[in-house]
């Protein structure tokens, strides 16, 4: 059974016990994982279909499990999700939370609430939102990350420059749109805890978390990612990741 929290009431206990005086931070991955992946055309949430053998959620749980940076998982589902218990195993590094909002901001943002009530957690601890859908992440990618960030106050993002020729249509016509600046962004996104909090209060209309710090006036820096990284999104996407998987 995976250990489920929406208030302090039933917190873990070993949570509570845990504190680090100092100024090194925390690693807390969240995972927001309330969506329903109308794009898959599937009978269930794409993070809850089967990938060799896994739920796609717990391929990616796994890869935070073996991160020894990562101080603790959260997932925050819905309240009304029917799948997390059957889709997820049980470890004492993971928590879910069931407390899953109408957007992935509103998710992530409410999970940023419940997590700042924990007296282990501080408001520079370094909080790595990533996709559930994203199950090729790897530990070594969740290290390049820290190690690229350090301490620099901004945070950022695995993401990956854009190699393809890339066409805007618009009212019927197609023109070409210089591709030399442009990034596509991945998950995780790491930023301090606070900071993070106060720029999702502020920013109500963003697709990632990196939009809502830039409208504070940072500027997150951009660390690259890989092609397995890629977003579960439409039914092709599924065969490409389980080749990854097909070996284990």
């Amino acid at each position: 059974m995976t250990q489920h929290s929406s208030d302090l009431s039933d917190v873990p206990r070993h949570l509570h016990e845990k504190y680090v005086i100092g100024t090194k931070p925390n690693y807390i991955a969240l995972i927001p994982a309330a969506g329903v992946g109308a794009r898959m055309a599937s009978d269930v949430p794409k993070q809850y279909l089967d990938l060799a053998g896994k739920s796609v959620l717990q391929r990616t749980v796994d890869c935070f499990l073996n991160c020894p940076q990562i101080d603790h998982i959260f997932v925050v589902v819905s309240a009304e999700d029917a799948f997390i218990d059957e889709a997820l195993a049980a470890n004492d590094k993971l928590t879910v939370l069931n407390c899953g909002g109408s957007t992935r901001r509103d998710t992530v943002q409410n999970g940023l609430e419940v997590i700042r009530k924990f007296s282990h957690y501080q408001e520079h601890d370094q909080v790595l939102v990533h996709d559930a859908a994203r199950p090729g992440l790897t530990p070594m990618l969740v290290s390049k990350l820290i190690d690229a960030i350090g301490d620099d106050v901004n945070g950022g993002l695995l993401a990956l420059a854009v190699v393809d020729t890339v066409k805007r249509y618009a009212a019927g016509k197609v023109t070409t749109v210089e591709r030399k600046d442009l990034w596509l962004a991945q998950t995780p996104q790491m930023f301090g805890l606070g900071l993070l909090a106060i720029a999702l209060e502020n920013a109500i209309e963003v697709t990632d978390e990196a939009s809502a710090i830039e409208t504070l006036g940072y500027s997150p820096k951009l660390v690259e990612g890989a092609i397995r990284n890629r977003k579960l999104t439409v039914p092709e996407d599924l065969e490409f990741l389980n080749l990854f998987f097909k070996e284990l």
